[in-house]
């Protein structure tokens, strides 16, 4: 009998440290995971469009050789805000926004880990870097003779649960593409219509730690329909007939290094222009 326990208690051991190892190695995974959208009102001259989407980085450090083997295949950085956290060197926060500023233009918000932190500090070094930090603001993303209208929304008003009113565009310009990009999913609930053909978020860390049958233990109920992915809306009688809203898992952590069944990624966004309008 004791050696039947003392054989149970090894593989219990055993098991428990295989778990731990599996849960920092879905924590600190560097992967970059493809999507891709058809968004009807795309101009064609976008499609093929790249964009790597990053968020909540927070104190890792971002990998500088595969990064570096994007330059010239992006069009555009996106970053979905936590940045950073408290007690992250500032120096490891710069050497981050220099090597996503070296692979293609930047844009980037805030998150509510920002705000905890430095965020004057962050803001300096987003400047030096050359991010273009967007606080509730519309900016044309153009190529080709064309442009798509790309809209930030500030977490600053957010975490108090007072939303910013969504920037407008111009009367003359209601029918263009529209990308918003903002820290909180739960953003997307307060428009009955969805006002972008396509939202990118993160915040969720999808969860972050999910088991079988339980789900993510420390995501709030109303985060879990749209704790990671895709989610879409049809339409109808509006200009943006199908709405979506992806949200990344984001790269970084809270707390411990400790993923499961929700590996930490990074996102390479392709943009197709379809008038029929589905997902790839």
């Amino acid at each position: 009998m004791t050696a039947l326990i003392w054989l149970l208690s090894g593989c219990v051991t055993l098991a428990a440290v295989i778990l731990l190892y599996w849960m920092i190695h879905e924590a600190l995974r560097v992967v970059i995971n493809p999507v891709e959208f058809k968004l009807s009102r795309l101009p064609r001259s976008f499609d093929g469009s790249r964009i790597l989407f990053i968020t909540d980085i927070h104190r890792r450090h971002l990998p500088k050789e595969l990064l570096m083997s994007l330059k010239g295949q992006v069009d555009w950085v996106l970053l979905g805000g936590d940045i950073m956290e408290k007690n992250v060197p500032l120096s490891r926060v710069e050497r981050n926004m220099r090597l996503l500023s070296s692979v293609a233009p930047v844009y980037a918000v805030h998150g509510n880990h920002d705000y905890k932190a430095d965020i004057v500090s962050l803001d300096q070094i987003l400047r030096l870097c050359d991010v273009n930090l967007l606080m509730n603001q519309n900016v044309k993303l153009e190529k080709n003779g064309s442009f798509i209208w790309l809209t930030g929304m500030d977490y600053s008003n957010i975490r108090l649960k007072k939303y910013s009113p969504l920037p407008k565009l111009p009367n003359s310009e209601m029918d263009v593409c529209r990308l918003v990009l903002v820290h909180d999913p739960a953003w997307i609930n307060r428009f009955s219509t969805k006002p972008a053909d396509l939202v990118l978020a993160g915040h969720t860390h999808g969860g972050q730690i999910i088991f079988p049958w339980i789900g993510p233990i420390h995501l709030d109920k109303c985060y879990r329909d749209i704790a990671s992915g895709l989610v879409e809306w049809e339409q109808e009688d509006t200009l943006i007939t199908r709405s979506r809203l992806f949200v990344s898992r984001g790269f970084g952590y809270r707390h411990l290094p400790l993923r499961f069944r929700c590996p930490a990624e990074m996102n390479l966004i392709t943009l197709r222009s379809n008038e029929e309008d589905s997902l790839a």
